[in-house]
C-alpha cells in the first residue's frame, strides 16, 4: 500500500498543467448529442435538485432541443436527452456542473503524463447558469460566450501555444488566492497572460473589447481553469492498484461522491450535507440546497 500511495503521489504533485485551447464541447470532449453532463458521481433524473434540474432544463433550452422547460424535462424521462456526470468524460463542473455540446471548454494539458482536464468558461457571479438560473439573460450570456467569447480565447491561446497554469497558481498563492473563493490574483495574471495572443487575433477590435471588459469584470473567471488544472492533474492518479488516494471528490445536490485510485472508476456515494454559511437577509437554511459541485 505505501509504495502504491507513494506512485500515485508522485504522479499527482509532479503534474505539469498547461492551458492549450477553448473549443465546443463536443469536439474537445466528443461529446455526443443530446448529452448533458452534471457535477458529482451519477443521478437519476428523478432525484435531482432543483437548481440543478433547472440549470439541466435551461441547458436543453440553449441547445435549441426543447423551447420550454417542460418538453425539456419530458426528453430527459425519455431519455431522448441523457445526462452523465463531468468525470467521466475528463471535465469538472462548477456547482450545478452542466456542460452540452455546444458549449466551449477549456483544454488544460498534464504535459507531464499526457492527460487532459476541462471545464467551461465561468460565467461571472449572480445570475448564471451553474448556480440554476435559467431566464433569457443566462441563454443569451451563454450564447455569447459560444459564439463570440470562447472562439476568440481559443485562438488566443493556441496562437501562444499553452499557458503554464501550475507556475501561475503558485504566483498567485503568493499573492492570497486560494484557488476557489478568492482569484483576484490568478485572473490577473492569466488576463495578462491571455492578453498577446487575444490581441494577435482579436480581427474585431469590440469583440476583443467585450472580452476585455468581461473578464476585468469577473474576478472568479479563473476558478474553472484550476478545477480543468486540478482534474489534468489528479487523473493519472487513479487507477493504481492498492493505492488508497482519494481522487475523486464531487457533488450533485443530491450525493456527495468518491473515488479512490485503487478502485478504478467506481463511486462510492452518500447522501450530501448542507452547507454551514452566512445568507442574504430573509433567507436561511430552509430556503438552501445541499452543496454540489466538482469543485471539492
Amino acid at each position: 500500500m505505501e509504495r502504491a500511495n507513494a506512485t500515485a503521489l508522485e504522479r499527482l504533485t509532479n503534474g505539469a498543467p498547461f492551458l492549450v485551447d477553448c473549443r465546443p464541447a463536443r469536439e474537445a470532449l466528443d461529446l455526443p448529442d443530446r448529452t448533458v453532463l452534471h457535477s458529482g458521481p451519477p443521478l437519476a433524473w428523478e432525484r435531482v435538485s432543483d437548481p440543478v434540474r433547472a440549470a439541466i432544463l435551461c441547458a436543453i433550452r440553449y441547445e435549441g432541443w426543447a423551447a420550454n422547460d417542460d418538453a425539456a424535462g419530458a426528453l430527459v424521462e425519455r431519455g431522448v436527452v441523457r445526462l452523465a456526470p463531468c468525470h467521466h468524460h475528463a471535465t469538472a463542473g462548477p456547482m450545478a456542473g452542466v456542460v452540452t455540446p455546444s458549449m466551449p471548454v477549456f483544454v488544460v494539458e498534464n504535459r507531464a503524463y499526457g492527460t487532459r482536464g476541462h471545464a467551461t468558461v465561468n460565467e461571472g457571479l449572480g445570475k448564471v447558469l451553474r448556480y440554476g438560473a435559467n431566464d433569457d439573460s443566462v441563454i443569451a450570456r451563454l450564447n455569447w460566450i459560444a459564439t463570440e467569447a470562447g472562439p476568440l480565447l481559443g485562438a488566443g491561446l493556441r496562437a501562444l501555444g499553452g499557458i503554464d497554469l501550475r507556475a501561475l497558481m503558485a504566483q498567485a498563492l503568493r499573492m492570497a488566492d486560494e484557488m476557489h473563493q478568492r482569484n483576484v490574483a490568478a485572473t490577473a495574471l492569466l488576463t495578462r497572460a491571455m492578453m498577446p495572443g487575444l490581441a494577435r487575433v482579436g480581427g474585431r477590435h469590440h469583440a476583443v473589447a467585450r472580452l476585455a471588459e468581461f473578464l476585468a469584470g469577473n474576478d472568479q473567471f479563473f476558478l474553472n481553469l484550476a478545477m480543468a488544472a486540478g482534474k489534468a492533474m489528479v487523473d493519472p492518479a487513479g487507477g493504481v492498484a492498492g493505492s488508497t488516494l482519494v481522487t475523486v471528490m464531487a457533488r450533485n445536490g443530491t450525493d456527495f461522491g468518491i473515488r479512490v485510485s485503487g478502485c478504478g472508476e467506481r463511486w462510492f456515494a452518500a447522501p450530501v450535507n448542507m452547507p454551514r454559511g452566512l445568507y442574504f437577509p430573509g433567507f436561511g437554511p430552509d430556503d438552501a440546497n445541499p452543496d454540489m459541485g466538482d469543485s471539492a
